[in-house]
Order: C-alpha cells, then sequence, then structure tokens
C-alpha cells in the first residue's frame, strides 16, 4: 500500500496523511492515531525518500566508525548498543548511516556530513580526555548525542552513560568486605573516559578501607582476552600476588580465569572475580546462577535512550541539552567468596 492508498483508505488527503506520519503538531492526535494505526494494520511504511523530501531532513542518523588497532568501541559492546538504537530509529523510520574512517580523518567526517546534510543528528562513540568532537559538532551545528561522557571545558552537551566510578566503587567496596586486601585492577584504556572514571571509583573505596593502591596491581589496556590473560599471569607469579581481580570487561575477565585455572587456582575460592559485564544480549554471564560477580548495566538500553534523545533534539532543536546517568547492579556469581588464608597459600 502507498500512500496515496492510505489515504484513500481513512477518506483524508495525502498531506493530512503525511504530516500524522511525521509527527506535526497541528494534526489532531485523534486523526494521528487513527492514521497510525491504519498503517500498521496494512503493513505501511513510508518511502524514506519521499519523507525526507516531505520534511527537509535526510531521515538518518550517523556513527563515525574510527579505524584504529586501539578502540574501545569495536567490541561486542558497540554491536549490542547499534542494536538497541537502530531498534529506535527503525520506528521512527530513520535509517543509519556508518562511516568508517582513519583516526586522522574523523573530524573531516562530520564536516562532511554536516555540509552535505546526509544525517540529522550524530552519536559520538567512545569519548576521551578533553574529547574535541564535542566542540566540533557544536561548532557545525549538528545534533549529537556522546554515550559516555567527556571532562570537556564546556560540559552543556547531551549523554547518556553508567555511573562508572559508583559501579567500581561498589564492587572494589564488595571485595575488601570479603576480606581481599591484594585487589589488582584490569581497567581499559585509560585516555577513555569510562576508564578514568572506573579508576577513581576504584581507588576511592581502597581509601575507604585503608587499603593501599599498589601499582604493580593496576593495568590499563585494550580490552581482550589476551590481556586479561597476560596481565592475571603476571600478577600471580608475584611474590605477593593478588587474592581478587576488578575486571573492566566480561571478554578480559575469561582471560583473567584462564590464567587462575592453569594456575591450578578456584575461582571462588583461591581467587576472586569481579567483571563489568554489559548485559550483553548474545555473550551472556553464564545461565541462571551468573558465572562472574558482575557490574551490569543494558548497553542495549543505553542505546535505545541515545536514540530517543537524539531523535527528540532533532524534533525540537530548542529545548537544550539532555543527559541520563543510568545505574549499574552488582550482581552476584560464583567468581567471589572470602579471601583465603595468605599464609596457607
Amino acid at each position: 500500500m502507498n500512500l496515496k492508498e492510505l489515504a484513500a483508505n481513512l477518506g483524508l488527503s495525502q498531506t493530512t496523511v503525511s504530516r500524522a506520519l511525521n509527527g506535526y503538531p497541528e494534526v489532531n492526535e485523534d486523526t494521528r492515531k487513527r492514521v497510525m494505526a491504519a498503517a500498521v494494520k496494512h503493513n505501511y511504511r513510508p518511502n524514506t525518500r519521499a519523507q525526507s523530501l516531505a520534511t527537509g531532513r535526510a531521515m538518518a542518523i550517523g556513527h563515525v566508525i574510527p579505524i584504529s588497532t586501539n578502540h574501545e568501541m569495536m567490541n561486542p559492546v558497540f554491536g549490542d548498543f547499534i542494536g538497541g538504537a537502530g531498534e529506535v530509529y527503525a520506528r521512527a523510520n530513520y535509517d543509519m548511516m556508518l562511516s568508517v574512517v582513519p583516526d586522522d580523518n574523523e573530524d573531516s567526517a562530520y564536516r562532511t556530513m554536516a555540509q552535505r546534510h546526509s544525517v540529522d543528528g550524530i552519536v559520538i562513540h567512545g569519548p576521551r580526555r578533553d574529547d574535541p568532537r564535542i566542540a566540533l559538532l557544536k561548532e557545525v551545528g549538528l545534533p549529537f548525542v556522546v554515550h559516555g561522557r567527556a571532562p570537556v571545558e564546556d560540559p552543556d552537551y547531551s549523554w547518556v552513560d553508567v555511573n562508572n566510578r559508583r559501579a567500581f566503587e561498589r564492587a572494589t567496596l564488595h571485595l575488601a568486605d570479603l576480606g581481599h586486601r591484594r585487589i589488582a585492577l584490569l581497567n581499559g584504556l585509560e585516555s577513555m573516559d569510562f576508564a578514568m572514571r572506573r579508576r577513581e571509583g576504584f581507588e576511592a573505596a581502597l581509601a575507604a578501607r585503608g587499603l593501599p593502591s599498589v601499582p604493580e596491581l593496576l593495568r590499563s589496556d585494550e580490552m581482550t582476552e589476551g590481556y586479561g590473560y597476560e596481565a592475571a599471569a603476571t600478577m600471580l607469579a608475584l611474590p605477593s600476588p593478588p587474592t581478587a581481580f576488578l575486571v573492566s570487561s566480561l571478554i578480559s575477565a575469561i582471560g583473567v580465569r584462564r590464567a587462575v585455572e592453569e594456575r591450578g587456582l578456584a575461582m571462588g575460592r583461591d581467587i576472586s572475580i569481579i567483571t563489568h559485564d554489559d548485559d550483553l544480549g548474545y555473550f551472556k554471564n553464564g545461565g541462571e546462577v551468573p558465572v562472574f560477580t558482575a557490574t551490569r548495566s543494558s548497553v542495549r538500553e543505553a542505546g535505545r535512550i541515545a536514540a530517543e534523545m537524539l531523535l527528540g533534539l532533532i524534533e525540537n532543536p530548542g529545548t537544550g541539552p539532555r543527559q541520563h546517568l543510568l545505574e549499574a547492579d552488582l550482581t552476584l556469581g560464583i567468581s567471589t567468596g572470602p579471601a583465603p588464608d595468605t599464609a596457607s597459600r
């Protein structure tokens, strides 16, 4: 069914039906509901090109993906975020434009999108310390939402983030309250905002329990399984090894577990592990009983929220920045237990 047929079926003009489907405020609410119900009933999908011409919009949202050997966004977390955002775009008849560029060409990609009017808004991924992209997008005038936050000079921008500092503070306090005194942190790349906040939470919890931050038990790198294995194996070989690990990714935590078991130790008895698992849709942390104790936050839900926030900014550009902070749950699994007697170890 096309627009002309849908309008005839409803006894309305094509202009009224088009405006109702595109959310124009002058359309009566009862009429809008009637049109939307008929569109669902007849499986009507607006032609994106025609919709773009009618609204003056590109009907597309941009996601710029920099090519890099060290970039934390190119992992299963990114796929879940895109899945959540894509659900919202599809319902609103927006397309998603993924632009893959070299790291040093990212700024040019944003400027080109703005000049060509090829997208109506942008989602920024992987914010960094003093991230220049925020000021750039303000300059070119494209609506945008940041997945995460960045400590920049002008904090007046829209973002969706999980409370990384609080999540890692709670996790560290939990390990300390189980009696662990040598707790290792396997963090993500600390040039990125989320990792900086996780380190702050970890150190705040140690200070609250009167425990030192031990340099040899601190690591920061790209969150791969190999990184988790190598870092844990090195630390477990120390004269005074850690009894617990706090890990920034489920992928890295699997590497930590491999190193633990390779030494004949039992996870949850000899060594405790807490990970941030992001509640991934296709990379689950065990079944009914979680394998790892984890700080859990749905990144798919973060994608939905960011997309809805961005579409709201596009529809109502004068409403100003919007910000949403998600809290992570601390979910207990079989990977944690009381600190072992170090003398018997």
